[in-house]
C-alpha cells in the first residue's frame, strides 16, 4: 500500500533487547487528506530508513504493510513502513548557490 501526505512528527527512536538481539524502531505522523485531513502513525523498524532526512512538513509517499497480531485475546494492528521518499518542492535540500554570471558574456552560444 501507499500513502502520500505531509511529514507531521518523527518521535524518538526506541531500542530494546529481544531474543533475537537488539532491536530499533522509530515512529512517525504523516497527515493525509484535503477537506477532512486524517493522521497515520507509522513505524519503521531496523535501518532500513534513515528518517532523519525527512523534516517536519515536507510532503512524503510511504509504502507500508498492514499487520495485526492476536496476543492474549486481544487483536493489535501495526502500520510497518518499507519505503519512505519526498515529494515535490522541500521534499530534499536545496540544491548550493552557485554564481549567478556563470558564463562570460564573449562565452555565450547566441
Amino acid at each position: 500500500m501507499e500513502l502520500t501526505g505531509k511529514l507531521v512528527q518523527l518521535l524518538p527512536v526506541q531500542t530494546g533487547q529481544g531474543k533475537n538481539g537488539t532491536w530499533k524502531k522509530q515512529e512517525f505522523i504523516i497527515e493525509y487528506g484535503d477537506s477532512y485531513p486524517k493522521k497515520v502513525c507509522i513505524e519503521i523498524w531496523g535501518d532500513k530508513i534513515d528518517m532523519n532526512q525527512f523534516r517536519p512538513g515536507e510532503n512524503i509517499q510511504v509504502s507500508f504493510d498492514v499487520e495485526s497480531r492476536e496476543y492474549n485475546g486481544r487483536w493489535y494492528t501495526g502500520v510497518k513502513a518499507w519505503k519512505v521518499v519526498g515529494q515535490g518542492a522541500g521534499s530534499a535540500a536545496p540544491p548550493p548557490p552557485g554564481p549567478i554570471d556563470s558564463f562570460p558574456d564573449e562565452d555565450l552560444p547566441f
